[in-house]
């Protein structure tokens, strides 16, 4: 009986984003959702198969940071010392005082993307010009004081790893979590993947920092080659919904497969303290930023170009609503509508 509860309102679920394809509003979609013992997965639209890959947006960040935390699990560095430890160019003043934790929960006073990001991504700048860019940019304010989203203290997070690593941050991704995590339709830029094996975005419905359809920025918007190559750690990683199911999959049950199940445990938990934002180290924390029901143990992300995923471990749950309708398209996207009912699906 209540596996044929689940079952109707998955359908019902599932209509929406039928009808959001239907009606032109979004053009591709696929829905992943585990409740208990109940697996539903389905594609929509223009999606080809449940297996093609979307480019995530955010929900990179905390697939890059969690392979930053592999080497956390090994003990080759520590959540309290200083960015500049290990980035020596990011020093001076208030920099001094950044530490990895700041980075990793958007409370170190970098601001979400540089003043020159479009500049830098017209002229297909590499990531290296980015990251010197993070380097020189004034802080919002001092660490720790406050929460402002940023996109490029997860990019100087990314440049430990790399550092800390010897081996470049795409293929490091892929060796310390896609690989492991057996993620076979994923890459960290385009990596194995083949044009059929994408889905492109609605660009012209993006953000203007995203090219947002203006005039030649078809050379560095969410769809050209320039972006989906370049691989930005914080939204550049492309994957089919069961892959971000994996991903999750490994801080709700944790096996230890990339790390001990502790390290996952770390990751899922709020850093912040009362009165700033709640953060997992990369993670949303509680149901407030990802749906309306379910418990206050939720932690997932959302992504610009469209996409939303979560796990509940309350009640065993996970959802991934991966579309090419971007983010700001709509006051009540449909990924936001999916997400809400399926966390009001009955244990």
């Amino acid at each position: 009986m209540i596996a044929s509860l689940q079952e109707d309102k998955l359908e019902e679920a599932a209509d929406i984003l039928t009808n959001a394809c239907a009606s032109g509003q979004v053009r591709g979609a696929v829905l992943h959702v585990r409740s208990r013992t109940t697996v539903f997965t389905r594609s929509f639209g223009d999606a080809p198969s449940v297996d093609v890959a979307f480019l995530l947006g955010s929900i990179s960040k905390p697939i890059v940071i969690a392979a930053l935390m592999t080497l956390y699990d090994q003990g080759r560095f520590g959540l309290e010392d200083q960015v500049k430890k290990y980035l020596p160019e990011f020093t001076g003043g208030v920099r001094d005082r950044v530490t990895i934790r700041h980075l990793l929960t958007h409370v170190s006073g970098l601001p979400d993307q540089l003043p020159e990001n479009a500049h830098l991504r017209q002229s297909h700048a590499p990531l290296s010009e980015f990251v010197s860019g993070a380097f020189r940019v004034p802080l919002e304010f001092e660490p720790g004081a406050h929460y402002l989203y940023s996109s490029m203290a997860v990019l100087l997070a990314a440049e430990i790893a790399q550092r800390i690593s010897g081996v470049e941050i795409k293929q490091f991704v892929t060796e310390a979590v896609l690989r492991p995590l057996g993620m076979s339709h994923s890459a960290m830029g385009i990596g194995h993947l083949e044009g059929a094996q994408t889905m492109p975005c609605q660009v012209e419905k993006a953000a203007i920092e995203s090219g947002g359809g203006a005039p030649g920025s078809q050379h560095w918007d969410w769809n050209s080659m320039y972006w989906r190559t370049l691989g930005a750690p914080w939204g550049g990683v492309q994957a089919s919904a069961a892959d971000v199911g994996r991903f999750l999959e490994a801080f709700l049950n944790p096996q230890g497969t990339i790390f001990k199940p502790e390290v996952a445990r770390l990751m899922i938990r709020n850093h912040n303290p009362e009165g700033i934002t709640p953060r997992g180290l990369g993670f949303d924390v509680g149901r407030a930023a990802l749906c309306r029901s379910g418990s206050d143990q939720i932690f997932g992300h959302t992504g610009s170009t469209g996409t939303l995923a979560w796990a509940d471990p309350k009640h065993d749950r996970v959802c991934v609503v991966l579309t090419t309708l971007p983010a700001g398209a709509l006051p009540r996207h449909p990924r936001q509508l999916v997400s809400d009912s399926v966390s009001e699906l009955s244990d």
